[in-house]
């Protein structure tokens, strides 16, 4: 019960100036739903959060005011407020109705994915403008850091020249493993949450419908060391050349979802490939690759993979 207790005394702190709490009944009250209801502690630590909050009358604002101010590289960890000066550094189409926008931010220390939500009713941000950004929340999905845009957000444009740094990494290697929980899996369906489910369940939220995604998780071997490697699912479709709703079909005619990823690594093993990207965790998550013909020798054109969770 070590965890439920720190998250108990994190709700403590969190409302130490609205509500004079006493932490062992904030502890009994995360213990109950955790334990008599089954409810994940993440959802049940907000569960708790918004009664407090309820009784306290206080908004989303008044709990998360004053955070530090950080760079891109200083994101290290998922369900933190901060505040940012960054640069827009790339714009793509949203793939839900729920995203306004999506896109990367940057600054001298690198970038990192961002996502602003449509029900926020923020300003839409500007493809190279500079902005400040106060009360976003940084998430985290498969060792890569996020910040979300949210309705408590507010946003300046700043009269400043901020350079993007590059935090990119390159490894060349033949493909020589291709792990457990490549190919066609299932993820949580909740706007909020992306996480892979685990026997129908998310480690949040439950059990839970879950839709479908493809992601490869692969190793590399230079003859002298091996690297961890994530694609996802557009690198997955330009790797392999399966799109999704083709291994959708694959897994629904073999009654088997195990047929895509054994296709897929029939075609990806043995073959060398030189990836770019961060590397966030275990693995260098893959924006970049080319397929190489042998050691050090390319025979195709460079693949633009951009990173689209």
């Amino acid at each position: 019960m070590t965890d439920l207790r720190t998250q108990a005394e994190a709700i403590q702190e969190r409302f130490a100036d609205a509500l004079d709490l006493d932490v062992d009944e904030i502890e009994q009250r995360l213990e109950t739903l955790v334990e008599e209801y089954s409810v994940p502690v993440e959802e049940a630590r907000r569960s708790v959060e918004s009664s407090y909050r309820d009784e306290a009358d206080l908004d989303d604002e008044d709990l998360y005011s004053g955070n530090e101010s950080v760079t891109v590289a200083d994101v290290d960890a998922p369900e933190e407020w901060v505040d940012m000066r960054v640069r827009v550094a790339d714009l793509w189409e949203p793939r839900s109705d729920s995203v306004a926008q999506v896109g990367l931010l940057g600054d001298e220390t690198g970038t990192i994915k961002f996502t602003k939500w449509a029900k926020s009713e923020l300003q839409d941000l500007e493809e190279d403008a500079c902005y400040e950004l106060s009360n976003v929340v940084t998430d985290e999905y498969e060792g890569r850091f996020s910040v979300k845009l949210n309705r408590t957000t507010t946003i300046e444009a700043i009269d400043e020249e901020i350079e993007v740094g590059d935090d990119s990494e390159t490894v060349e290697g033949a493909m020589v493993d291709v792990q457990s929980g490549s190919g066609l899996i299932k993820r949580c369906p909740d706007e909020d949450c992306t996480r892979v489910l685990q026997n129908g369940r998310c480690s949040e939220h439950g059990e839970v419908e879950g839709t479908f995604d493809l992601r490869i998780k692969g190793v590399l071997d230079d003859g002298e060391t091996v690297s961890e490697v994530l694609f996802d699912r557009e690198a997955t479709e330009e790797l392999t050349g399966i799109t999704l709703d083709e291994a959708q079909d694959m897994a629904m005619d073999a009654l088997d979802t195990s047929v895509v990823v054994e296709e897929m690594a029939a075609d990806v093993l043995g073959r060398y490939y030189h990836v770019e990207g961060p590397t966030i965790g275990r693995y260098l998550l893959v924006d970049a690759f080319e397929r190489l013909g042998a050691p050090g020798t390319a025979d195709d054109v460079l693949v633009q993979a951009r990173s689209m969770q």
